[in-house]
């Protein structure tokens, strides 16, 4: 049975930096896999130290997305204005190592997320502008050859896993 990553806010731990948890849409197929133990649930953000809630964080720059901050060519910021960029960078690279040890070729991570997100990110204004591209989390995970489906593709997921695994 193959492993999916899956950020541990769509299964409903209350990790999200504002406290919450993020509903999906799909919490029957997510219950479901979860009780198969086909799920490994991570929150890149909590992982590595970050308190629930937290301020919230954005990727500066109106271009700027996750491959960038990982190159060393963007930050990560809080609403307050602290850097952050090098515990979005750890929880990346842990979060790929965590992936690995799992042997997931998928993942489902929440998009908006300066680290998770995989189709957008806000644009690091804090004004609720978002711009197309993957969080830090989702670059590296990507980079290391695992998909990323944003929580609003998991029956499409789930459709890839029927026709592939007997």
């Amino acid at each position: 049975m193959e492993k999916i990553l899956v950020s541990a806010c769509l299964i409903g731990r209350p990790v999200r930096y504002d406290g919450g948890d993020k509903p999906s849409g799909a919490e029957t197929t997510l219950k479901r896999w979860l009780d198969e133990g086909r799920l490994v649930p991570v929150c890149p953000e909590v992982a590595v130290g970050f308190p629930t809630p937290r301020p919230a964080a954005e990727i500066v720059g109106s271009t700027a997305v996750g491959k960038d901050v990982l190159a060393g060519q963007a930050r990560v910021i809080e609403s307050t204005g602290c850097d952050v960029t090098n515990l979005y960078i750890k929880a990346a690279r842990d979060t790929v190592a965590l992936a690995a040890r799992h042997d997931c070729r998928h993942a489902v991570l929440t998009d908006g997320s300066p680290s998770c997100g995989s189709t957008f990110i806000y644009d690091g204004s804090f004004s609720a502008v978002t711009v197309s591209g993957a969080g830090t989390t989702t670059a590296a995970l990507q980079a290391a050859g695992v998909r990323v489906w944003p929580e609003t593709q998991i029956a499409a997921l789930e459709d890839l896993l029927k026709r592939a695994e007997p």
